[in-house]
């Protein structure tokens, strides 16, 4: 047998002569189909952005949201497969509770990503069950600042400054790269949030996206909310007129 998946991808229990898991890898594959999330970590809060694939013209707008609610003082942004994200999303909102309940203050964003990378982990090392396909952003603001970290279908987990996950990921790490993300304030990252999506957005293959944006920091208090709907449109303007320019300057 070869180690290209034959044979040895018939249970997430079991590797590859290389030493490969190829059902992880398979759920990263379905991370890698869905819409680009970017979230960056400026100097007073983090802002995530998330490009939501419309295939139907018939869905309703404002559905089926990629960026939850766990804590007052967290969020979460999600790339692959929206039931299973759900899933994580629920444990991550329990294991929030039960720490507030044990403690009686909100857990801390490390805290909280252990715990759930541990749990994503356990479902790749059972042959009765499936690794999750998604990985999620997990986003808060307490006293020590802001805090972000991403968790991977194989349960790995990593705290970053900036970062991007799901189709786009590449492009978007490189625009990421380009901006001095630790002087900018939450304003500023929103428009720039939203210009990387417009500009990782494949207008040839999804022609139709609509675009979310929350943030959690200073200006809200420490509370992880939904970027205004006015704050939103503006952002969206300038990643529209920025594209533009840069394709009027590649006609010339």
């Amino acid at each position: 047998m070869s180690s290209i998946g034959t044979g040895y991808d018939l249970s997430a229990s079991q590797f590859s002569p290389d030493g490969r898991v190829f059902q992880v890898e398979y759920a990263q594959k379905a991370v890698e189909n869905s819409g680009t999330v970017v979230a960056i970590r400026g100097k007073d809060g983090i802002v995530f952005g998330v490009e939501k694939l419309v295939l139907s013209k018939l869905y309703e707008k404002g559905s089926n949201k990629r960026i939850f609610h766990i804590d007052r003082h967290i969020g979460l942004a999600v790339a692959g497969l929206l039931a299973d994200a759900r899933q994580i999303a629920e444990i991550a909102r329990e294991e929030a509770a039960n720490y507030r309940s044990n403690y009686g203050g909100p857990i801390p964003c490390a805290v909280l990503a252990d715990r759930v990378s541990m749990y994503m982990h356990a479902y790749t090392l059972y042959s009765f069950v499936r690794p999750f396909g998604c990985s999620v952003v997990i986003s808060s603001y307490d006293e020590d600042g802001p805090h972000m970290h991403v968790i991977e279908p194989s349960g790995a987990s990593h705290g970053y400054y900036g970062c991007a996950i799901g189709k786009g990921k590449q492009a978007a790490k490189t625009e990421i790269e380009k901006i001095k993300m630790k002087e900018m304030s939450m304003r500023e990252l929103v428009n720039e949030v939203a210009r990387i999506v417009y500009t990782v957005h494949d207008e040839v293959k999804d022609k139709a996206f609509e675009l979310e944006l929350s943030w959690v920091g200073k200006d809200t208090e420490g509370l992880h909310q939904f970027v205004p709907a006015e704050i939103q449109e503006e952002a969206e303007k300038l990643a529209k007129k920025s594209l533009e320019d840069s394709d009027s300057e590649e006609d010339m």
